[in-house]
């Protein structure tokens, strides 16, 4: 039996997504070069099929329906990301933001750009 389809994004579909966000509104054959120049040289059957499964989710929306296909993002980077760290909270922390903090926090030490935004966060939070 076929497993059923994720809601959000496999690691493919988010390099694909990171691509399309990178680029706008583009081509598989687009797509496929970004990939390549990062070092993920996928065929471009594979490309176009996660590019459609995309646009069956919602992720993507076709501008051309005549070949070659052009898509644009339909959701955002900000979107998605905020989405999947909302699932990795409740599924990974319990929905405790605190234990988010310190595992983040607790394999290195920040740098002193990171703790100026986090600093810079913290005020605007206090607003």
């Amino acid at each position: 039996m076929a497993r059923p389809k994720a809601r959000e994004l496999t690691e493919r579909e988010l390099e694909v997504m990171h691509a399309v966000w990178d680029l706008g509104e583009t081509t598989v054959a687009e797509v496929r070069d970004r990939l390549a120049d990062q070092g993920r040289d996928l065929a471009h059957t594979t490309v176009s099929t996660l590019m459609r499964i995309l646009h069956e989710k919602g992720f993507l929306r076709m501008t051309c329906e005549e070949r070659p296909y052009r898509y644009e993002p339909i959701r955002s980077f900000e979107d998605v990301s905020g989405n999947l760290v909302g699932e990795l909270l409740q599924r990974v922390f319990g929905g405790k933001r605190d234990a988010l903090l310190m595992r983040l926090f607790d394999r290195q030490r920040l740098t002193s750009q990171e703790r100026k935004v986090l600093e810079q966060i913290l005020k605007e939070s206090k607003r």
